[in-house]
């Protein structure tokens, strides 16, 4: 708890995306009791009415209350930025770092085919494909972006492991006779997190974009569950006769963008040493 006040004090980017971040997980987490109606209630005796007094938002061509279908949106996004964060990042730390451990044939397959060639090809092209192929859904739309993110994480914690391996500390564990079961796990993995804790901040906000870009396309949640990608792609035909359709859920999708990438810019700060010390030194001159 005190990294994390010292982190809140100190960086002006950390403070202001972390209180983004969590005030955004609190109403994604808060949305069935936020939420002043049912997001998938239809009522077309009302539809398209403008913000009002009994709908602050508005309500959309089906007459769905686009306040709750805002607020849970940030659910869906929140899961979803959660969870392929998680598993590509889990994924992506284990396959990388022990290829960058090992070294040999086992780095070369994995960094020269593997990796290059999942990233040889535009990341949300390979999820439209996946997604496409495994249909629409919440779970299949994790299992696409996990499959098409681990191998930015791999590369990070292949480099970070080439670097970690060549340290005194690993080769006087090797000397005392640890096995490289026990290097890998209690030096190789401990002294790597920092920077791919970073990568993970920042994909949080990709996840999220990439998953409204799917939603969008019609390869995402299935309908009515709300997402702030198909309530764009409904509020297409009515861009002029009912704008507040795609301002607000555009909105919300900015607002979660925003908030993970100031907070990782913000980590990426605090934990570079020259970067924190300059950081604490504005702060003290104050």
């Amino acid at each position: 708890m005190k990294l994390v006040r010292e982190f809140v004090r100190h960086s002006r980017l950390g403070r202001v995306g972390l209180g983004l971040s969590v005030l955004l997980i609190l109403v994604a987490l808060a949305a069935p009791w936020l939420a002043p109606y049912n997001p998938a209630a239809q009522n077309l005796p009302q539809r398209l009415e403008p913000p009002s007094r009994a709908h602050w938002f508005g309500t959309d061509q089906l007459g769905r209350d686009v306040l709750s279908r805002v607020l849970y949106g940030a659910r869906v996004s929140v899961t979803v930025g959660v969870s392929v964060v998680f598993g590509a990042g889990v994924v992506g730390l284990l396959i990388g770092a022990t290829a960058g451990f090992l070294g040999g044939w086992v780095d070369l397959l994995v960094n020269v085919i593997l990796i290059n060639a999942f990233l040889a090809f535009p990341g949300i092209l390979l999820a439209i494909a996946f997604a496409a192929f495994l249909g629409p859904g919440l779970d299949n739309v994790v299992v696409a972006l996990v499959i098409t993110g681990w191998a930015g994480y791999a590369r990070l914690a292949r480099a970070q492991a080439l670097k970690v391996r060549e340290l005194d500390y690993v080769a006087a564990a090797r000397t005392l006779g640890a096995s490289d079961i026990w290097i890998f796990f209690r030096h190789i993995l401990p002294n790597i997190l920092q920077p791919v804790l970073v990568q993970a901040m920042i994909g949080m906000a990709s996840a999220i974009l990439a998953e409204s870009t799917l939603s969008f396309l019609g390869l995402g949640v299935l309908a009515p569950t709300a997402s702030w990608g198909a309530m764009l792609n409904d509020a297409r035909s009515h861009l002029f006769d009912a704008p507040y359709l795609v301002v607000f859920p555009a909105l919300g999708l900015m607002w979660a963008v925003m908030a993970f990438n100031l907070l990782g810019d913000g980590l990426r700060d605090w934990l570079d040493p020259r970067t924190r010390s300059q950081l604490i030194a504005m702060y003290l001159a104050r």
